[in-house]
């Protein structure tokens, strides 16, 4: 049975959102602020937590930052009732894996929580290899030229997604289905959000002080998607 440790501080709709998710056999924890949420999520073994960002104590940024700096990658799914890019990126690079603005569908809610309890099953290849860039699905971790990157497990699997198919343009559309399970008529604005955190992540780093334009690993395909041009790997 999966686990869901919901924090949110508003009591009608934490009341729904249970009832909502152990009629689907789910089990749920409850947390009404920041710092108890907090405690649940570092004691307790959850599969994805739900975590508004406007709580009594600690905020939703404050509490992500800290799961993740603990070094847990459970998936979080962060509820916001701001709904403009710069916040939706802030909770994004705070290692939320994804959003949704307030007030939701609830049907949205349990296609995004399926997208993000979908980690079992389907075999796939121990590493990803495409030019510098090294993906290893079993534990979701990256690295380019050596050097590992911090990713959420949003971030990583739209990356996984890509780098199975170098070179290859990919719709937002089939991005959507792939990596969301959402219709590919969905809003893209998503895609286009982590594609932006995953440039922030892969590319800054590793720019050189002299490069006026430095190539970008991740490529707009115009009018289709996106497509990843892998870095060749250093000689020795």
């Amino acid at each position: 049975m999966s686990r869901i440790l919901i924090v949110e501080d508003e009591v009608s709709l934490t009341s729904v959102l249970r009832r909502g998710f152990e009629a689907e056999g789910l089990s749920v924890d409850v947390a009404h602020d920041g710092n108890e949420g907090l405690r649940l999520a570092l004691t307790d073994a959850y599969d994805v937590i739900v975590l508004d960002v406007m709580l009594p104590g600690l905020d939703g940024h404050r509490v992500c930052r800290t799961v993740r700096a603990a070094g847990l990658w459970t998936p979080i799914l962060m509820l916001t009732a701001k709904d403009s890019e710069y916040d939706e990126a802030e909770g994004l690079d705070t290692g939320a894996d994804d959003y949704l603005t307030k007030p939701f569908s609830y049907l949205v809610l349990q296609a995004r929580l399926r997208a993000l309890l979908r980690r079992r099953g389907g075999s796939r290849p121990t590493v990803i290899e495409a030019g510098d860039l090294v993906l290893e699905p079993g534990n979701k971790r990256c690295t380019r030229a050596g050097t590992e990157i911090p990713l959420t497990a949003k971030e990583f699997d739209l990356l996984a997604v890509l780098a199975r198919r170098p070179g290859v343009a990919v719709s937002k559309g089939a991005l959507l289905e792939e990596v969301w399970d959402l219709p590919a008529d969905s809003d893209p604005n998503i895609v286009e959000v982590h594609i932006s955190a995953l440039r922030r992540k892969l590319d800054r780093p590793f720019r050189q002080p002299a490069d006026d334009n430095p190539p970008s690993l991740l490529h707009t395909a115009r009018g289709i998607g996106y497509r990843l041009n892998p870095a060749p790997r250093a000689t020795r």
